[in-house]
């Protein structure tokens, strides 16, 4: 009478331990995945992201820098004011350096306006940039006689000109890649995290754990067990 019991508890104890773990059927971590999805969102609230920041700081450093040097080329020549009248007020596209701060501002406030505030994510913006700078550039070395002024003639254009060259590399294979990639990671552990909850979603975590009630076959055989032992031996 014993042994059906007995059969039927080694047959419910060999399935219980055919079956995987609980934490073996979980082979994505979902703490985990709830961790990246929460560091991605916070970057999207942040608004910008520390590549493209760091690309706005280069882009303000070009302004702040050409701004210096051409200041210190104004004080160079005989004093700022009467220098800023004759390159600004008397402006001559063959001597003057004033079209070149200008070029700094006009990159500045595209770059600032499309990367910064509108958050774009092409490369159109920088593109125009960089070309109207170059053909500026180009176009005011050949034509204007800024080589004949001392070393200020050569040293602001190709300053200029690599600058806004350093931007567009920075921008096409640093900001733009990286930020796809940062997408392309939160897209896909965001979709790990909803094929985890689908495939489980009602798995209890450590603390939900509850052993259950002894059954009442186990009790039944434990008393007449204890009742065949106080059976006195004849």
């Amino acid at each position: 009478m014993n042994r059906v019991p007995g059969d039927a508890e080694n047959a419910h104890s060999s399935s219980v331990e055919s079956c995987p773990p609980l934490r073996d059927v979980h082979s994505i971590n979902p703490a985990q995945l709830m961790a990246r999805i929460e560091s991605y969102e916070g970057r999207e609230k942040k608004g910008i992201s520390d590549v493209r920041r760091t690309f706005c700081l280069f882009v303000t450093f070009d302004l702040l820098f050409i701004t210096l040097l051409w200041i210190i080329e104004l004080n160079v020549k005989g004093g700022i004011e009467t220098t800023l009248e004759k390159e600004v007020l008397q402006y001559d596209y063959s001597s003057s350096y004033f079209d070149i701060f200008l070029l700094a501002v006009f990159r500045f406030k595209v770059l600032i306006l499309a990367y910064a505030m509108c958050r774009l994510r092409h490369w159109w913006a920088i593109a125009f940039t960089t070309a109207v700078t170059s053909a500026f550039l180009l176009a005011k070395v050949i034509i204007s006689q800024l080589f004949s002024q001392g070393a200020f003639g050569y040293v602001l254009p190709i300053i200029s000109f690599i600058l806004a060259w350093i931007e567009t590399w920075f921008l096409d294979f640093k900001v733009l890649p990286q930020e796809a990639e940062e997408e392309n990671r939160f897209l896909i552990a965001q979709d790990a995290s909803e094929r985890a909850a689908l495939l489980h979603p009602g798995v209890l975590s450590d603390g939900q754990f509850y052993s259950p009630p002894e059954s009442v076959a186990g009790s039944d055989e434990d008393s007449e067990e204890k009742q065949d032992s106080e059976k006195p031996v004849v």
